[in-house]
């Protein structure tokens, strides 16, 4: 069998969720009384709040990824699953081990990275790509061919395998109507150029609520590349620095932002002015939002992809 090791990606630290409820009230207007105080007999009762709309559940699509097969007859059945949850899905590789004849079933544990490309779309521009088990956009409906490399390993470590699982799903839900939108500007207020080494810019955020249903609650996220020294700062009270450690470290990872926004409103955007310092090397800024809606009594959460900073190694 040919295997090759997946491409390394960078992890993204996950951001927490703040509560979206979706919560509408009508109610019915009385009539005009012309002076006369309504009486009980004439009065016209309110109507009872309408209903939220129900969220969608979680869906999950799966599909055969193949056979990875091992020098000492240790072999993994793939099966590749999409689970679609409103605006983001998740790509996960299951992997059922044996070894020879027998009937022992070892415990496996999969990882690595996935690639989608729609079936009516050219093959070297792909719609997705992402970490197994790791959050990404959803792209809409569509039959994508998904493409994985996976690692296979059991706990007794008899069974170490890599390979390249291929499945295809076709998703059916629509992309959902945007709830909030992420917009930033460089120091004069135009869209900003890509940041430099050994400088400092000035960005602005600004988190818009786009809908009617939810509330003002919402957390946005601001992460560089942590290896190469980037600091990200502000004297916003409602942002921090991550606290990573244990009690009683106070280290903070100067590399992220977390600014939780609670007043947000249809018309009623939130700013957030940030210094973004670099070093001697690059990084880029990515920047997320995340909020979650109810389901019954449940919840499903969302996370929103803003503005990429790039960075200008010139």
């Amino acid at each position: 069998m040919t295997t090759r090791r997946p491409t390394r990606l960078h992890a993204l630290g996950t951001l927490s969720a703040l509560l979206l409820w979706t919560a509408t009230t009508a109610h019915a207007t009385p009539p005009p009384t012309h002076g006369r105080p309504a009486t009980p007999a004439t009065a016209r009762p309110q109507t009872a709040p309408a209903p939220a709309p129900a969220a969608s559940p979680p869906v999950t699509h799966c599909a055969p990824g193949g056979t990875l097969r091992g020098p000492h007859g240790q072999y993994a059945d793939i099966a590749l699953c999409v689970t679609h949850t409103g605006a983001t899905m998740t790509v996960t590789a299951a992997a059922t081990c044996r070894r020879g004849t027998t009937r022992v079933r070892p415990v496996c544990h999969t990882s690595g990275t996935w690639t989608a490309h729609r079936a009516e779309g050219p093959a070297d521009a792909p719609t997705a790509t992402g970490t197994l088990a790791g959050r990404a956009d959803y792209p809409g409906p569509g039959t994508y061919g998904i493409e994985a490399a996976v690692h296979v390993r059991s706990d007794e470590q008899e069974t170490e395998l890599r390979g390249t699982a291929h499945a295809t799903v076709t998703l059916t839900a629509p992309v959902p109507r945007a709830t909030h939108r992420i917009d930033v500007a460089g120091p004069n207020g135009g869209r900003p150029a890509g940041l430099r080494p050994g400088t400092t810019t000035t960005l602005t955020y600004t988190v818009a609520r786009v809908s009617d249903d939810g509330d003002g609650g919402a957390r946005l996220g601001l992460i560089g590349e942590e290896a190469t020294g980037i600091r990200l700062t502000t004297t916003d009270p409602r942002c921090v620095n991550p606290l990573p450690g244990r009690h009683p470290s106070t280290a903070r990872s100067m590399y992220a932002l977390d600014c939780a926004l609670t007043d947000l409103q249809p018309g009623r955007p939130a700013t957030v002015t940030v210094r973004a310092t670099l070093g001697a090397t690059c990084s880029t800024v990515v920047s997320r939002l995340g909020y979650w809606a109810p389901l019954g009594q449940e919840g499903t959460d969302g996370m929103l992809t803003g503005p990429t900073l790039t960075c200008d190694r010139a």
